[in-house]
């Protein structure tokens, strides 16, 4: 049986629980507009997914292509949420990093490729929009509000 810190180990802590959520959205969203719309594995744009999608098919293809695609980031997601404290001086800056190269590159792109589907537009059109509705959630959630107060150790108690 799996113990439970080894299970907390695996699931992201604080607010990186909802950046995975948030970020996992926009790839599920890709995901079911694709399985829905397309026909042939050939509409597919991302060589690599098709490839998955002509060997086992278009939903099982496309399921195992965001599987595999998709462990990298969410080790990312959960290692960061656990080894990496950032000073408060710090915090914001690496946190607003993340979250502008996250919603480029991750949700961005999903979106892209999911309305893509929908709307015959630029690609840099879809995936500066895509980051914008990243960005308009994530500001609000993560920036917005007061962050908890961490509780400070006690020192250690003068033994002389």
């Amino acid at each position: 049986m799996v113990s439970a810190s080894v299970l907390r180990v695996l699931f992201p802590k604080g607010e990186w629980v909802w950046r995975t959520v948030l970020l996992f959205g926009f790839i599920f969203l890709d995901l079911l507009v694709t399985i829905m719309l397309c026909e042939t594995p050939y509409a597919e744009a991302n060589l690599l997914a098709r490839s998955f999608m002509q060997t086992y098919g278009i939903a099982t293809g496309l399921v195992i292509f965001d599987l595999l695609f998709s462990v990298p980031i969410y080790a990312i997601l959960v290692l960061d949420s656990h080894l990496v404290r950032y000073t408060g001086q710090y915090s914001l800056i690496a946190e607003l990093f993340v979250d502008i190269t996250l919603g480029w590159l991750i949700a961005g792109t999903h979106f892209n490729g999911a309305l893509s589907w929908l709307w015959n537009a630029p690609h840099l059109i879809r995936q500066t929009l895509g980051f914008g509705f990243y960005i308009a959630v994530a500001i609000p959630m993560f920036y917005l509000r007061p962050k908890p107060v961490l509780p400070r150790s006690l020192p250690e108690p003068n033994m002389q």
